[in-house]
């Protein structure tokens, strides 16, 4: 059987003279080394034929985080707060319910948690600032250090990985859950009610996604490198 074969979603921005499509080197960095596939980069084209072809041929999908936030239109509001990323929605809420029709392991980060949440028929909001990001004018090691307690719900995913109780994960989003989409399984929620994690299961698929940035930290945290971990099973598990 061939090495299985992971996409990892990009964004579209524009630098002082073009348009271009990339991804944070940490999210390819942590797929790379931690998930037992080859990785390649989804542009964010937009295209509903590419997505076709690509959820078939891809074994996994990873929805990364980035400063961009979903644009309200995709969850029925008018109201939400940019900057936003329209090609970035198009192709990964397409992609990602392909994929999971297709019964293949979606996972998210972030940004890839909302967008998970609105492909499943929920909505967003903005959070608190102050709890959930800190000052913006700050190096990306301070950002990256805000941290919160998550409380750790029974019978999921990560209660089974780690047991119940509290977990300490890092911070850095200014959206997040509203309402939570239809079937989601809740597996982690912050003290001020937010939900933090999210899972749900389509045939063998597995679809994953937190809040946090597992990838900031995964090559010294064990509970961050879990993540990419678990989705490597969860790959190894659609395939067999």
């Amino acid at each position: 059987m061939k090495r299985p074969l992971l996409g990892v979603s990009a964004c579209f921005r524009r630098d002082d003279r073009e348009p271009v499509h990339g991804v944070v080197d940490r999210y390819i960095i942590a797929a790379a080394k931690f998930v037992d596939a080859d990785v390649v980069i989804i542009p964010a084209l937009a295209d509903a034929a590419l997505a076709r072809s690509l959820a078939g041929q891809l074994d996994g999908f990873l929805l990364t985080g980035t400063p961009s936030n979903v644009e309200p239109s995709r969850y029925g509001s008018a109201v939400g707060a940019g900057p936003f990323d329209p090609q970035r929605d198009e192709t990964n809420l397409t992609l990602a319910e392909m994929m999971l029709t297709a019964e293949k392991p979606v996972f998210g980060i972030c940004r890839g948690l909302q967008e998970l949440n609105v492909v499943y028929g929920g909505t967003l909001k903005a959070v608190d600032a102050l709890s959930h990001h800190a000052v913006e004018a700050e190096p990306l090691s301070a950002l990256f250090a805000k941290q919160h307690r998550v409380n750790v719900c029974a019978d999921g995913v990560i209660a089974n990985a780690f047991g119940g109780g509290t977990m300490t994960v890092n911070s850095v989003h200014f959206q997040g859950i509203d309402r939570l989409g239809d079937g989601l399984f809740v597996e982690a929620v912050a003290d001020d009610g937010l939900v933090e994690s999210i899972s749900a299961k389509a045939g063998r698929a597995r679809m994953l996604a937190v809040q946090w940035h597992p990838e900031w930290d995964a090559g010294s945290n064990s509970q961050s490198r879990w993540f990419f971990e678990e989705l490597s099973r969860a790959i190894a598990e659609a395939r067999a």
